[in-house]
């Protein structure tokens, strides 16, 4: 069988093989504990739910949706972003549903690029922001996020002729892998820079709501003239404990959605109907599950890095996310490596900063997703096997 050479772009080998070690270590009888895919243990709050199991109770929910969503869902996504961003939207023209922001940040390359152009990627960066320029035969020029520049894009370092022919760029704040975070000023000299080169700028938000110590994330679209060249993506995913729902959002700039909407429209037919009724029902609903949901990722880092630092293994507390960005500890320079040894001896697992870019060389990827309890265990055993 002949295959696309796009696959060649979108390698799984590293996690194919902290699978396989999980079940080595399983077969010896220890307990996994799965500090790796960012997924969320916490269930949503019971209005969503009753929501959506009275919404799957209407017989006529079952019957093909609009692929640009419900105008009550469009409405509902406008009126929470100018809640809580102030940014107006126009339901209409400047909102798209999705299935799951992954499903927008995955397509809309398809939207602007011809085979060969350009767009601005971060690495490390979320494995579907490459892998979706790979799938519209786009070129990747990555964008360094280093630990000396708080793991923010150096535009400055952009080769003129790279920023000149760039189509897209893709910007990730409060970010997944790092945890870094980006403030007012950033997403200003983000929106100059797209203004000056022509850029379409790509802004994926989906971890807003989860932040501490007093920090706020903003959206790039409260920047003057974002929604010139930028639309951002979000989702219900973290924010209410709903990842499996599949339900997300891009709002911004009205050409940009359009171009997006028509190429959905000529692939699925939208998001099942009363997870849609779900999805108005978190965003209108009491918010306090979003600070209940930070204190608990906030609680959790908190063991976890000075529990950790015990055994001599430093590493600096995120302001927001369910990750912890980890250097290596001394001795070790290769992250597969490390995380391989760590589950081997510990049943720990965790993700090598490797499997999101070569950036990402020297670090692990820890995800805040088990409870306290397991927290603690994950600390107790790594410090039985090792000290840095």
């Amino acid at each position: 069988m002949k295959k696309s050479k796009r696959l060649e772009g979108m390698k799984s080998a590293i996690f194919a093989e902290i699978d396989k070690i999980k079940e080595e270590v399983a077969a010896r009888g220890i307990t996994i504990i799965d500090l790796g895919i960012g997924s969320p243990d916490m269930p949503p709050m019971p209005h969503i739910f009753h929501a959506l199991q009275e919404a799957a109770e209407n017989l006529n929910n079952y019957g093909y949706p609009t692929s640009k969503g419900t105008r009550e869902l469009r409405e509902t996504i406008s009126w929470w972003y100018g809640e809580r961003f102030g940014v107006q939207l126009d339901p209409e023209t400047e909102v798209l549903v999705l299935m799951g922001s992954q499903d927008g940040l995955g397509h809309l390359p398809l939207c602007l690029l011809d085979p060969g152009d350009i767009a601005l990627v971060p690495d490390p960066g979320y494995p579907v922001y490459s892998a979706g320029v790979t799938l519209a035969g786009g070129q990747v020029y990555h964008m360094p996020l280093k630990k000396e520049n708080q793991f923010l894009p150096d535009f400055d370092a952009i080769p003129e002729d790279i920023a000149r022919n760039a189509n897209m760029m893709i910007l990730n704040y409060p970010n997944n892998p790092v945890a870094a975070v980006a403030d007012s000023a950033f997403f200003e000299r983000a929106v100059e820079f797209a203004l000056r080169y022509d850029i379409v700028v790509c802004h994926d938000i989906a971890y807003s709501e989860l932040a501490f110590d007093g920090y706020r994330p903003p959206s790039i679209l409260e920047s003057k003239d974002a929604i010139k060249v930028g639309v951002e993506f979000h989702s219900v995913s973290k924010t209410y404990n709903m990842a499996g729902c599949r339900l997300g959002f891009v709002v911004g700039n009205s050409e940009i959605i359009e171009a997006l909407a028509r190429v959905k429209s000529n692939i699925d037919y939208g998001v099942f109907l009363p997870i849609q009724m779900a999805g108005i029902a978190a965003l209108r609903g009491p918010q306090d599950i979003t600070q209940r949901n930070a204190a608990a990722y906030k609680a959790r880092r908190d063991i976890l890095i000075d529990g950790l630092a015990k055994t001599g293994w430093v590493m600096d507390k995120p302001q927001a996310t369910m990750f912890v960005w980890a250097p290596l500890p001394k001795g070790y320079t290769s992250s597969q490596k490390f995380t391989e040894d760590v589950l081997r001896e510990t049943g720990v697992a965790m993700v090598p900063g490797i499997a999101f870019g070569s950036q990402g060389e020297g670090y692990v990827r820890i995800a805040l997703v088990q409870d306290e309890g397991v927290i603690q265990e994950t600390v107790r055993r790594i410090g039985d096997k090792f000290r840095f």
